[in-house]
């Protein structure tokens, strides 16, 4: 173990993470991206078949997300790892309490190992999700090229990895505390250091209005004020060493699993001239020029990388009608109502039509109406239906 994956390791020993309570009972609402059908749906546009898969929840810290795995793929065979003993302590502990285990279907395993060594893991996944992890290894490449290797074919990897202008406040704070705390090694003076430092601060000062702005509701807790402020090893990324980073993997870049964030036309929509010069852009060039333009809001990039083949399904009309099989997202809250939230948790207003649909969708059991079946029952448009799948309110099949 290297010396920085070592001060890593001693940090979150010192303050597991993520500091979520451990509760009598299984976590309540959804995370789709740790949701096997919905994230292959978003990646694919096709809800897979198989449920039996194998998922390397990689980094998996106290187990929060790992939770959310076994909620969401109750037949999955799921492998996590962490480099910290206390924080696997924190994740197995979780999943005994919470109850979750009692209904679950498949396997689960923990191992101590650093994301770097996943090629000592038997077999390849389905589904790699890493969260919160490649910034913080010494060399991120090396981490990623672990993980792109244990991928299956046709598979699908969940990344979260920090962007450098959403958090520069953070990094200058960074700095600060490293160079008034004399006690390098011990994280505990760090974090009273860097809460001296902020109390002290005059209350206009940038980086404490950043800190009350975005990060002071979370960081009033010592786990996270570490994990942000005192971390041992960060590297930040921007759009362009972000490709760089992916392009080393040699997996394909699916899309941003935040989407909206990435639509210029919230920037720069009212102005038809601006709109048209971006259409002549790369559309790295294009996710460049959103972060360039609205640096506070890209504080990190949540992504999907696939190995080929992965499978894009554009639905053409005849194929739509007479063989896509519609059902609903798994991944709503508020359903059966009209006013809910989406797998987004944004709010969503269906009209008349589109309830009956989504409806009759949730009604198709034994998964055999296609959608021409369902339209002859309501009165909705191919285009309705287009957009309730591309809004991810409904999910499609072949028989």
């Amino acid at each position: 173990m290297s010396e920085v994956t070592e001060a890593v390791r001693r940090l979150y020993n010192t303050y597991p993470f993520p500091p979520d309570p451990l509760l009598d009972e299984p976590p309540t609402g959804y995370n789709w991206r740790w949701h096997y059908q919905a994230a292959y749906n978003f990646c694919t546009g096709i809800k897979p078949k198989r449920e039996r898969i194998r998922i390397l929840d990689a980094g998996c810290g106290t187990g929060s997300g790992t939770e959310y795995l076994l909620l969401h793929n109750p037949k999955a065979d799921i492998v996590a790892v962490d480099i910290s003993e206390k924080a696997l302590e924190i994740a197995q502990r979780r999943l005994e309490k919470s109850g979750i285990l009692k209904d679950f279907q498949g396997s689960i395993t923990f191992k101590q190992l650093p994301v770097e060594s996943v090629g000592q893991l038997e077999g390849e996944f389905d589904f790699i999700n890493c969260v919160g992890v490649l910034h913080h290894l010494p060399q991120p490449e090396v981490g990623l090229k672990a993980l792109a290797s244990k991928l299956a074919p046709g598979g699908i990897f969940h990344i979260f990895v920090y962007g450098e202008l959403g958090r520069w406040e953070i990094r200058l704070m960074q700095q600060a505390i490293a160079l008034l705390n004399d006690k390098k090694d011990d994280y505990k003076e760090g974090v009273r250091i860097g809460r001296k430092i902020f109390a002290a601060l005059p209350e206009n000062n940038r980086l404490v209005r950043r800190e009350k702005e975005r990060w002071a509701w979370e960081n009033q807790r010592d786990e996270c004020f570490a994990d942000m402020y005192v971390h041992p090893q960060e590297i930040d990324f921007n759009i362009n060493t972000l490709f760089d980073f992916i392009n080393s993997s040699g997996l394909e870049f699916v899309g941003f699993s935040n989407p909206q964030v990435w639509q210029l036309e919230r920037l720069l929509g009212k102005d038809e001239e601006l709109m048209k010069k971006a259409q002549s852009l790369t559309e790295k060039q294009r996710y460049r020029l959103i972060e360039l333009l609205d640096p506070e809001a890209i504080t990190h990039y949540e992504f999907f990388l696939a190995k080929p083949p992965l499978p894009r399904y554009h639905w053409q009309e005849d194929e739509l009608l007479e063989k896509a099989i519609p059902q609903l997202n798994p991944c709503m809250f508020g359903w059966e109502s009209k006013s809910l939230l989406d797998y987004q948790f944004q709010p969503v207003t269906l009209d008349d039509d589109e309830f009956a649909f989504m409806k009759l969708c949730s009604l198709n059991p034994d998964k055999q109406l296609t959608v021409k079946d369902i339209l002859g029952q309501v009165s909705l448009s191919l285009p309705q239906v287009r957009s309730l799948v591309k809004r991810q309110l409904v999910m499609l099949s072949l028989p």
